[in-house]
């Protein structure tokens, strides 16, 4: 059906229904750009110099981010996170990881207006038939995911944020234990929605919550100070290599971000989104295409391993020509309730091992501190690495970090989806789907869900 003309932009348009002018026809252009209906946001961009605008679902299906951080690649938007790519008509033609084997899932393509118009200097969109007797009736056939904005939030089924009861029954970092002042000076710190201070005393370390109450458990581990505010149901991850003579450790400054723990627990088990966040430190190397693999899950804990073809510059063997650039790499992931996760990364030809130690803390609704610990052996050749070498490395992971808190920007969720079907899952999500099974067994949900 050929759209109804749009209507002089004097002249509201109906609520529900009928044309609406959601950018200036200069605004748009190849770079994704933020619009909105009643009820609906878009994104607006031209497929190529001088094409007709299209405008398609601000939020991709996958992992709920907002598309006016893509990019348009070829006339289609690719999403910054994983890279799936959609044409102007929503369909999503590519998902990298998949390879080109296997089909689109149908709830992955992004809904649609009715009708796209420019006119008197300005796009316009309706998102429904102005005809229809029922505007509801009329949106297009996709996912709820599709359609996240005002309305698809509400569309959301429960999500894990920083601020969930059920979190109190369970390990948390507070502070670096070097943060702590020896002198007995109280160090604030927030957990959970609450401010709690850590203090050096006689016995070891005090903590109290803000109601002068103390938490259930107190430790020291890894370097961290650790608190349980009531009996925890599981205990502290294992990291065997922490406490390895033949390791280096060093801890990153400490970061933090908006998103919740949930969600940056799930950003660091995810492998496919190397190739697109982290284009800038290692991801331009690595396969987008993402190999079948194994995750073992519990009740609260999973563990993957995945083998891996990395460049490996920085082996002194490539120099000496006794190894080829292209190496061999063995990625074990470990997590353990609530957020506490490991990386062991074996650089199976040079002999190498980087352990990296990541833990998240809660702190309010918003803010999420990041402790990240590198922990070394045989990097450069040498058993234990020197100074220099351990400053290189945690400085790059810094630069990795820094990647990932930047592509948290563009998320749009106020905690993690438990409810699978508010995403589109795919086979290289296995370690997300397990992470939520077990999220959801922590917050009292069925975890088959």
């Amino acid at each position: 059906m050929t759209p109804a003309p749009p209507p002089d932009p004097g002249r509201p348009a109906p609520s529900g229904s009928g044309w609406y002018p959601i950018a200036r026809s200069d605004d748009v252009s190849a770079v994704p750009l933020a619009a909105r209906t009643p009820g609906r946001d878009w994104v607006a961009f031209r497929p190529a110099p001088g094409a007709p605008a299209a405008v398609v679902a601000a939020t991709c299906p996958h992992r709920l981010v907002r598309l006016d951080h893509a990019t348009v690649v070829d006339g289609r938007v690719q999403c910054p996170y994983h890279g799936w790519r959609f044409g102007p008509d929503g369909r999503c033609v590519e998902i990298p990881s998949n390879g080109p084997d296997v089909a689109v899932p149908p709830r992955a393509h992004l809904a649609v207006p009715w009708g796209v118009r420019e006119a008197d200097g300005w796009v316009w969109a309706a998102p429904v038939d102005p005809d229809a007797a029922d505007p509801d009736a009329a949106d297009p056939d996709v996912g709820d995911a599709g359609v996240f904005g005002d309305a698809g939030a509400a569309r959301l089924g429960p999500v894990l944020g920083n601020l969930d009861p059920a979190l109190a029954r369970a390990w948390h970092p507070l502070a670096l234990a070097t943060e702590v002042p020896p002198d007995g000076t109280p160090l604030a710190a927030r957990l959970l929605g609450r401010a709690w201070t850590v203090r050096s005393a006689a016995h070891g370390l005090a903590v109290s919550a803000e109601d002068g109450s103390a938490p259930h458990a107190v430790a020291e581990r890894f370097g961290l100070v650790w608190v349980a505010p009531a009996g925890p149901a599981t205990p502290l991850i294992d990291c065997p290599d922490d406490v390895d003579p033949g390791f280096v450790g060093a801890w990153l400054p400490p970061e933090r971000s908006a998103s919740p723990a949930a969600v940056l627990a799930e950003n660091f088990l995810d492998v496919a989104h190397f190739p697109f966040v982290h284009a800038g430190t290692f991801g331009a190397a690595e396969e987008r295409y993402v190999p079948p693999f194994d995750v073992r899950a519990l009740a609260d804990r999973l563990t993957s391993v995945q083998e891996q073809w990395f460049d490996n510059p920085a082996d002194p063997g490539v120099a000496a020509g006794r190894r080829p650039l292209r190496q061999r790499r063995r990625a074990s992931y470990a997590y353990q309730v609530p957020f506490q996760l490991t990386l062991r990364l074996e650089e199976l030809d040079a002999g190498a091992v980087k352990t990296i130690l990541f833990v998240l803390q809660p702190e309010d609704a918003a803010s999420t501190r990041i402790y990240t610990k590198m922990i070394l052996h045989g990097i450069g050749g040498v058993a234990r690495p020197g100074p220099d070498v351990v400053a290189a490395e945690v400085a790059f992971e810094q630069a990795v970090l820094a990647e990932d808190l930047h592509l948290q920007r563009a998320m749009t969720v106020p905690g993690l989806p438990l409810r699978l079907r508010d995403e589109v899952h795919v086979r290289s999500d296995r370690s997300g789907v397990a992470l939520r099974r077990i999220l959801r067994r922590v917050v009292g949900l069925d975890p088959a869900s």
